[in-house]
C-alpha cells in the first residue's frame, strides 16, 4: 500500500471535489463527493507509478508526513 499524501479539496471553479498527491506531479483527480475523488485518486496514483515504471522513471518514496500547513 502507497501512503502518499493527499489533499482534497472544492473547487468553485471547476464545481467539483479535486484530491491531489503533492509528491506525484500531475497526480490530481476529482470527483462530485470526497469519496469519489479518493477513489479517482487512488487510481490516477497506480496508474502515475505504473508508467513511471514502464518508463523507468524514478517513483518518490512516501514521505509520512504532512507536507503543507494551511
Amino acid at each position: 500500500m502507497n501512503k502518499y499524501e493527499i489533499i482534497i479539496y472544492w473547487s468553485t471553479e471547476d464545481s467539483a471535489v479535486i484530491a491531489e498527491i503533492p509528491e506525484l506531479p500531475g497526480c490530481i483527480a476529482h470527483g462530485e463527493t470526497e469519496e469519489d475523488a479518493l477513489k479517482n485518486i487512488k487510481d490516477a496514483m497506480n496508474l502515475w507509478i505504473e508508467t513511471a515504471k514502464e518508463f523507468g522513471e524514478q517513483i518518490p518514496a512516501p514521505k509520512g508526513r504532512r507536507l503543507i500547513l494551511a
